[in-house]
């Protein structure tokens, strides 16, 4: 029973972080003049921090959202900063962990040398329970195979590292900017 009720305070607790957030983005968004570079940084650092519901279903965050996709398009972008958030530009990993059992490996480059870490892979034993007895080294060395697959990329790579006030502890908040 204690379980359920802490699920439960735990859920109203991060839908009222949301509705906080939003309300403070509406606001910001109500404003008459045009954002500034540091608030449209936090507008962007609130809308890529919601997560249920993403920013894409907030019609509030579509403005300051396109704005970004399109100002990366651009050369020379910088990301917009939120420094009253105390955060900076955020971080990026294109790929996903690895399935359980399976490590991050390279490709091969053009050249000859380790590319990016773009592979999972997996050492097995093919022969495993067909040797009746035998361990022949040789026969040993021909059972063992390595085994890759691509390593699965994420579907929000972006990132923000935000220190919680209440807890103490720093919470990562993944987002994409594909519309």
């Amino acid at each position: 029973m204690n379980c359920v009720c802490d699920e439960k305070v735990a859920m109203s607790a991060k839908a009222t972080s949301v509705y906080v957030m939003l309300g403070m983005l509406l606001t910001i968004a109500s404003l008459p003049s045009p954002a500034s570079a540091g608030e449209w940084g936090c507008e962007v650092l609130l809308c890529a921090s919601s997560s249920n519901p993403s920013w894409r279903s907030v019609p509030a965050c579509h403005p300051p959202m396109n704005r970004l996709i399109s100002a990366m398009r651009k050369p020379g972008f910088d990301w917009p900063t939120c420094p009253e958030a105390g955060t900076t530009a955020p971080g990026y990993e294109r790929y996903a962990q690895c399935p359980e059992g399976y490590r991050v490996g390279h490709s091969r480059g053009r050249n000859g040398f380790t590319g990016e870490d773009d592979l999972c892979v997996k050492t097995v034993n093919v022969c495993q329970g067909s040797t009746h007895g035998l361990f022949n080294s040789d026969r040993q060395r021909g059972c063992i195979h390595t085994v890759s697959i691509s390593r699965p990329l994420r579907s929000e790579p972006y990132y923000f590292d935000i220190k919680n006030d209440t807890s103490g502890r720093t919470e990562r908040h993944w987002f994409g900017v594909k519309r």
